[in-house]
């Protein structure tokens, strides 16, 4: 029986703030969107920004260095985190799961942009647990992560629900016996989540 719900941020609570910002970045440069997404995606993980074993400037120095832009931290930053936009429709579902009991947790492959994130818009309070990948120095490419987070809840694995854009996540999630959808949109994910709830 489930008895919680985590939630990923970008793509799901949210819109995909990194993955539009960096794609807008890398059109304002001259480079394909998708290439360059690719390529700034890679390096957040390599830098060990991700799991927070650099910061931020050191992430904006590889990424200059590997790419050729040149706008500042600053700019950069602004670029994907004003993509960043909580969807309501989702934030209303968790606001009903929590009415009828359920415990309800954030679970984010986020840097130290969540908390920002959360500081202009505030949303931690709609959840019971937030587990960030830049605080846990651990992202959802380990899948030992949602071991650890079930723990944290005190929970089985058996008894968590997960929800993730990233398929990968979703495959990561089901292999250590938690309950996973994969969210595509939000029509697709109240059918899905209804056989849980």
């Amino acid at each position: 029986m489930i008895k919680t719900v985590i939630f990923d941020f970008g793509g799901v609570l949210a819109e995909e703030g990194f993955r539009e910002g960096l794609k807008a970045i890398g059109i304002q440069n001259g480079f394909d969107p998708d290439d360059f997404y690719k390529t700034a995606s890679k390096l957040v993980y390599r830098t060990g920004y991700v799991t927070g074993t650099s910061d931020e400037s050191a992430y904006w120095d590889v990424l200059r260095k590997n790419t050729g832009v040149t706008e500042s931290d600053k700019k950069l930053k602004e670029e994907i985190l004003k993509r960043f936009i909580l969807r309501k429709d989702v934030i209303d579902l968790v606001e009903k799961l929590k009415s009828i009991g359920f415990v309800t947790a954030i679970l984010s492959d986020q840097t130290t942009w969540l908390d920002e994130i959360n500081q202009k818009t505030p949303f931690y309070h709609y959840f019971d647990h937030v587990f960030n990948s830049f605080r846990l120095k651990k992202s959802k490419k380990d899948p030992s992560v949602f071991i650890d987070v079930c723990s944290a809840m005190g929970f089985k694995p058996e008894e968590v629900l997960f929800v993730d854009d990233n398929i990968e996540n979703v495959k990561r999630a089901r292999g250590k016996g938690l309950k996973a959808i994969h969210f595509r949109d939000m029509d697709d994910f109240e059918n899905k989540v209804r056989k849980y709830i």
